[in-house]
């Protein structure tokens, strides 16, 4: 019988889907390495789906760490890919706005040109080539901005700094769609049950916000004082990698696949507050 693998099933998304679909096999990066082919080999069976929710995520120490960097989101998905292809299983893999350059001022559409400007972005790109050469009939999701409102993601940050700051600076120079993991992942729950999707779809939240419009949503929305967020630039807070000016992503594609239309970023917050 065909199984649903979940891969980085330990994360803020895995973790998410693996709830979201009750019958699916999550595997976190200790219960399985996916850049060991025989490791990879033994898990993935004739008719299963792989969600591949596994990355290395660690944007600003990839840009020393490349070689860990290309391992988990190259190599990686590249494992996942031949062992579909070898017995016949699907895969779905989830990718980044980070392929792009983040100098849009449009919607990034899934035909848009590539050019990641960090090792991060870099190492995604490959992982999508790869994934694309190996297994033509793969499905790539790009996603951005996601946070669960827990841990450390934007999100939490802002909620506990809101208890030890009287005032926070954030940029408001880079431009995004703020993303619940658990409506990216309904997202691929849904993208799971179509029998023939297409190769490359985006999925975020709808609409969009800078950094310091998110922290100010979320300050209102735990009943904060929004003006206590300050707008800065990006250059008065430099980081090892280059984030993206404009990282909104198109879902145009996804909307003509027949899938649910994601809600609002505002509506989604709302939910990660309660």
């Amino acid at each position: 019988m065909a199984r649903i693998l979940v891969t980085g099933a330990g994360g803020q998304l895995g973790s998410r889907l693996v709830a979201r679909i009750p019958d699916s096999i999550g595997f976190t990066s200790t219960e399985l390495d996916i850049t060991d082919p025989a490791a990879v080999g033994a898990a993935v069976g004739p008719g299963d789906l792989v969600l591949n929710c596994a990355a290395y995520t660690a944007v600003d120490q990839a840009e020393t760490d490349r070689a860990a960097a290309f391992r988990v989101n190259a190599d990686g998905p590249r494992r996942l890919a031949e062992a579909c292809a070898e017995v016949g299983a699907r895969l779905i893999h989830v990718s980044t706005d980070y392929v792009f350059a983040g100098t849009g001022t449009e919607p990034y559409e899934v035909t848009a040109p590539t050019a990641p400007r960090t090792v991060y972005g870099r190492s995604k790109l490959a992982g999508e080539q790869a994934v694309a050469e190996v297994l033509p009939s793969a499905t790539v999701v790009r996603t951005a901005w996601v946070y669960s409102g827990a841990g450390a993601d934007f999100v939490a940050t802002m909620r506990r700094l809101e208890a030890q700051r009287e005032t926070l600076d954030v940029v408001d120079d880079q431009i995004g769609s703020p993303t619940l993991a658990a409506d990216l992942a309904a997202g691929l729950a849904e993208l799971a049950a179509l029998p023939d999707p297409p190769p490359m779809l985006h999925f975020t939240n709808a609409g969009q916000a800078s950094w310091y419009e998110l922290a100010r949503a979320v300050f209102a929305g735990i009943g904060a004082d929004p003006d206590r967020i300050r707008p800065c630039t990006s250059a008065q807070f430099p980081r090892p990698a280059r984030r993206p000016a404009y990282s909104v992503l198109s879902g145009r594609a996804w909307l003509a696949a027949g899938l649910r239309a994601p809600r609002p970023w505002r509506d989604a917050l709302e939910t990660a507050l309660v």
